[in-house]
């Protein structure tokens, strides 16, 4: 009977106890039908009791394009390299929108979900990866939203106001790979941090509205001053959204280096958020 037990083959074996950079992406993978059920769920949940429903996801974007539109462009008569207004705004908030979502939404992951991580197994980063693949629907919808934005300003141009699509639009896929990546590795990090310290979810949304104003949303990078110009670089954020504006716009500083750079530090910081929520994971039931 003993040795029955010992050749027997087993579909799953659960350990308590392994590597810290045991990151089990086989289980991730062969757990991907639970990874569309949680998108679903997300997608559901957020919206069901609402009276607009995914109307919100063009009403956010169109309020907050008008609000930066009078304040920034109206009022602070701050340049957008001779982009319309509108577009030049809507296409920052838009590829902004997707990181900062996968950002906030990944950092109280652990917070959000300890109902269900303390009942049953499956592979953890699969709540974080749902959350990455669920704002994809949001993102897709202001997308639409921009390009309708620029096919109406294709047929009636604004004086002195010029943009075309470019070459770089082949790095599309890249540029929203990045994002997500980089959303989740800050997320990622954050939610491990604060399964301890817990008082540090009260300041990321408020961090995330300051990381903003240090990317170029409102600005271009042409018009920070010199000064602040290389620290501005610095943020990976800024280098993907010049690269999403030249290759929609044809407007903005993009180089194969910034995005290079950009690239760079996005794997860098998902690399430890993968190997400090692995390591969290582990315990955090009995510090949440």
């Amino acid at each position: 009977m003993e040795g029955k037990n010992q050749s027997q083959d087993w579909d799953l074996v659960i350990k308590g106890h392994t590597s810290l950079f045991d990151v089990k992406f086989k289980d991730v993978w062969n757990y991907r039908d639970l990874l569309l059920l949680f998108v679903k769920r997300d997608f559901v949940s957020f919206y069901k009791q609402t009276i607009l429903g995914p109307l919100w996801f063009f009403i956010q974007p169109i309020f907050t394009t008008l609000v930066f539109t009078f304040v920034f462009g109206n009022l602070a008569g701050i340049s957008t390299d001779g982009l319309p207004h509108q577009l030049f705004y809507l296409s920052g908030i838009t590829a902004w929108n997707y990181f900062s979502d996968c950002l906030t939404k990944t950092s109280t992951v652990f917070k959000d979900n300890a109902n269900i991580f303390g009942k049953v197994y499956f592979p953890r980063l699969i709540m974080p990866l749902s959350i990455v693949v669920s704002n994809l629907v949001r993102f897709g919808v202001q997308l639409l939203l921009l390009i309708l934005m620029m096919t109406y300003y294709w047929f009636f141009p604004v004086a002195n106001a010029d943009f075309h699509v470019t070459s770089g639009l082949f790095l599309f896929p890249v540029l929203i790979l990045l994002m997500a990546l980089l959303g989740l590795g800050m997320g990622l990090i954050i939610t491990a941090v604060t399964t301890k310290y817990k008082d540090l979810t009260f300041l990321v949304t408020f961090g995330v509205q300051l990381l903003m104003y240090a990317t170029t949303v409102i600005y271009p990078l042409s018009a920070a001053p010199v000064a602040y110009k290389k620290y501005i670089e610095l943020n990976p954020m800024t280098g993907i959204i010049e690269a999403f504006r030249y290759a929609f716009l044809g407007k903005g500083e993009f180089t194969a280096w910034s995005l290079g750079y950009s690239t760079l530090v996005t794997f860098v910081i998902l690399f430890f958020g993968i190997i400090i929520f692995n390591k969290t994971e582990k315990n955090f039931v009995d510090t949440i």
